[in-house]
């Protein structure tokens, strides 16, 4: 099971600042959607600049224009960028197109879907490299929110998928046991004293 870390971060300085620390210990580095809304296609580059041997995950959250945002993050240098699962199929199925042009990946991001299992087969169906079981922080604040909602909708659907949602040293192994092909993880490593301890801590959890 790889691992990703996901730096939500306001500026692409604080970005390479983790991503520094991170990186011998993750093998996808994501941009969250606040980085890039902040400093914009830039972020990505600087990223991928700095770590050209890593996976550079650019979480867009499309939800129109699909064709032309994963286009654009691609040029930029993202590896993998994510469309809605909310969004149409044609629009999931144009930034299929673009990712296929560059030789990249899209991943539907499920924040917001209910019946994620079955639109996780749909959107596989039309090219997605994988799906992202995904559980916002604000979803991850309300009361009984459980991570194990995540996992058992990753093993119903039967597609490849990541884990996103409040994953943390004590949690990755039961991530893994679902039948992950990603754990991320956000704030169980930035919010660290040391971010390259949580890193490696996650890394070594991992079987």
């Amino acid at each position: 099971m790889k691992l990703q870390f996901a730096m939500d971060t306001l500026t692409t300085s604080q970005a390479l600042e983790w991503a520094a620390a991170a990186a011998p210990h993750v093998d996808i580095l994501e941009l969250g959607t606040p980085l890039i809304k902040s400093e914009g296609l830039a972020a990505i580059t600087a990223v991928k600049d700095a770590h050209p041997d890593k996976t550079v995950f650019a979480d867009l959250k499309t939800m129109d224009a699909g064709a032309l945002e994963a286009e654009i993050a691609f040029k930029a240098g993202a590896d993998l960028v994510t469309v809605l699962g909310t969004a149409g199929d044609s629009t999931i199925a144009g930034a299929v197109q673009a990712a296929e042009t560059h030789g990249k990946g899209v991943v539907v991001d499920l924040i917001g879907v209910a019946d994620k299992p079955a639109r996780a087969r749909e959107v596989v169906a039309l090219g997605a490299t994988f799906v992202e079981m995904h559980a916002g922080l604000d979803e991850q604040a309300e009361e009984g929110y459980s991570l194990e909602t995540l996992l058992r909708a990753g093993g119903e659907a039967g597609v490849p998928f990541s884990v996103a949602g409040g994953v943390k040293e004590s949690s990755i192994a039961a991530v893994q046991d679902s039948g992950a092909q990603v754990a991320v993880a956000g704030s169980s490593i930035y919010s660290a004293d040391d971010v390259a301890a949580a890193a490696a801590a996650l890394r070594a959890a991992i079987a």
